[in-house]
């Protein structure tokens, strides 16, 4: 794949659907003002308990759409074998490098999932080795250039998190839930006997609600996403920043 456009933001999530739930409303934000924002799916969720991967891939393209990405790849790495090894980073290096963002949106290192933690931990590692000159990689037989993004802020997942800031996606939120609408095959169905995924729940959609309510309160904003940094944020204006009224 060959991106012609300039990329400003790079979200990847261990599985389809996991970038809509962490941070849709902040990627349809990021789309609104005018920004590109690329999408990457580590694995094609073929572990997943409901669905198939082509039933998957074609939910995560419909969502990508709704959401205003640019564009989704997928990284077909095996599901439930996210791990730091050589030919992982190299994939994800070299994605990296082809798409040259900006910003990067990456899962959180704390979750109850080991796919997403150690997703966590690929993307920091790719972060960092793409902008090493001397790793050299190619895509469609030319060398890469290096490139490391400016920063990388970690998304919540199912676990909550102490945020080190929060985006207001009020006015996107709405796009956020039809984004994870998309996922037909994940989400509750009344037809299906079994509801044992937590994304399969009848009363899923209620909870994500509820989280963005939540976190968006604590900055005086209808909805909110929450994010953590371990790298220091620098502001050039003090009213830049929002704060609620104590």
């Amino acid at each position: 794949m060959v991106i012609k456009e300039n990329i400003n933001v790079l979200a990847i999530g261990a599985h389809p659907d996991d970038i809509e739930l962490g941070c849709g409303g902040t990627i349809a934000k990021l789309v609104k003002l005018g920004y590109k924002v690329a999408l990457c799916d580590l694995t094609q969720g073929e572990l997943a308990t409901h669905g198939t991967k082509e039933i998957r891939l074609a939910e995560a393209q419909k969502a990508a759409r709704i959401l205003g990405a640019t564009t989704r790849q997928n990284l077909k790495i095996p599901d439930g074998n996210i791990q730091l090894n050589k030919i992982n980073l190299k994939k994800l290096i070299i994605h990296i490098r082809e798409v040259k963002p900006s910003i990067m949106l990456i899962p959180c290192s704390i979750e109850r999932h080991p796919d997403h933690v150690h997703a966590n931990i690929l993307c920091k590692e790719a972060w960092y080795y793409s902008g090493l000159k001397k790793l050299k990689t190619k895509i469609n037989n030319k060398v890469q250039q290096q490139h490391r993004p400016n920063n990388y802020f970690e998304f919540m997942q199912w676990i909550e998190i102490e945020p080190s800031f929060i985006v207001d996606i009020s006015d996107t939120f709405d796009l956020k839930m039809k984004a994870i609408q998309a996922y037909t095959s994940q989400i509750y169905n009344p037809k299906r006997k079994v509801h044992e995924t937590k994304i399969g729940q009848p009363d899923f959609l209620d909870i994500i609600e509820t989280r963005c309510r939540y976190y968006g309160a604590r900055i005086g904003a209808k909805y909110g996403e929450p994010f953590i940094t371990a790298l220091p944020l620098g502001i050039n204006n003090l009213f830049d920043l929002i704060v609620s009224k104590g």
